[in-house]
């Protein structure tokens, strides 16, 4: 099937979950609570959180500060996503993929979803101001400021530039994790928030083609439900490019060795084909494939990381 003006997605969505959103009725009201916080996007953001601070400490950190710092992101995350679920609970009625939602289903009443993110929230910068610091208190709550602010409530239902910029949300975890070790910031944390500022859109856009009928059926103005596949595509490209090539610089920034570096421009040179491949490969079966890749490749960029730290420098 040639490509026309609108992307190409499938009339019935494929069963199952995806790391934005699962398809699957929790069965307990434990399970919806639990839902509310999406745990899926929470380990995607985890995973980038402990290479952090093993880079910024040069080593292991301390487990118990690591272990804080999880627990404090992992509920500073779930309270900003409990809270995006409350504001979209509307367009989530109307979308396939979130139709089995807590508060669409009415399994968890509006206002408790509300209470219980707030008070998510409130633990979470408690947690990371008395375990670790109150800069890593302060950048956590940021984030799901402006996650909520910015991109749920301002520009996802206006801009199709909505997941480019509301998608920094997504990075600041690997500034909770330097802060979190350092009380500070630098330059090297800045250009992991980059990296990962970067990652978003090509990561979720492959997702969103898949998906745009969805999209298009809230009145979301997500780019790939909105312009022509290919158009879509060249963005991803320049995203991506983008991507690698701030990759290439936290290696001088950061004094990361070869093992980094090689990494990063293998990985670099699969997800740049993998979105030519996709403009060549107009499907929604294929840009589901990118999708896959692209969390397989921050995974193991970050791991990486890690293991390059830990070779360069050790274990402690």
């Amino acid at each position: 099937m040639a490509v026309g003006s609108r992307p190409l997605v499938p009339s019935r969505l494929a069963p199952g979950g995806v790391a934005h959103g699962s398809r699957r009725t929790p069965r307990s009201r434990a399970g919806a609570y639990v839902a509310l916080t999406k745990p899926r996007i929470i380990e995607l953001l985890l995973i980038t959180t402990v290479p952090t601070m093993v880079l910024a400490q040069r080593g292991w950190p301390a487990t118990s500060l690591v272990i804080i710092t999880l627990i404090g992101g992992t509920l500073a995350a779930g309270g900003a996503n409990a809270i995006n679920m409350y504001v979209d609970r509307d367009i989530d009625a109307l979308m396939e993929r979130t139709q089995n939602r807590p508060l669409v289903t009415g399994v968890i009443a509006p206002r408790n979803a509300l209470i219980f993110a707030v008070a998510l929230e409130i633990c979470a910068f408690a947690v990371l101001w008395a375990g670790a610091n109150l800069l890593a208190a302060v950048l956590a709550l940021s984030a799901t400021a402006f996650y909520v602010g910015v991109y749920t409530l301002w520009l996802k239902r206006s801009s199709t530039q909505n997941i480019v910029i509301g998608g920094a949300a997504g990075a600041v975890p690997v500034l909770v994790g330097w802060a979190a070790v350092t009380n500070s910031l630098s330059w090297a944390p800045v250009v992991l928030f980059i990296v990962m500022f970067l990652w978003t859109p090509p990561h979720f856009w492959a997702l969103a083609i898949k998906y745009a009928d969805d999209y298009r059926a809230a009145d979301v103005p997500m780019l790939p439900a909105v312009v022509p596949f290919a158009e879509a595509v060249r963005h991803m490209i320049g995203y991506t490019i983008a991507l690698v090539i701030s990759t290439l610089v936290l290696i001088p920034v950061a004094e990361l060795g070869w093992i980094y570096a090689v990494a990063a421009v293998v990985l670099g040179a699969v997800f740049i084909g993998s979105t030519l491949w996709l403009a060549k490969n107009p499907t929604p079966q294929a840009s589901m494939r990118v999708f896959g890749f692209s969390i397989t490749y921050v995974t193991v960029l970050f791991a990486a990381m890690t293991v390059d730290v830990f070779a360069r420098h050790g274990f402690s």
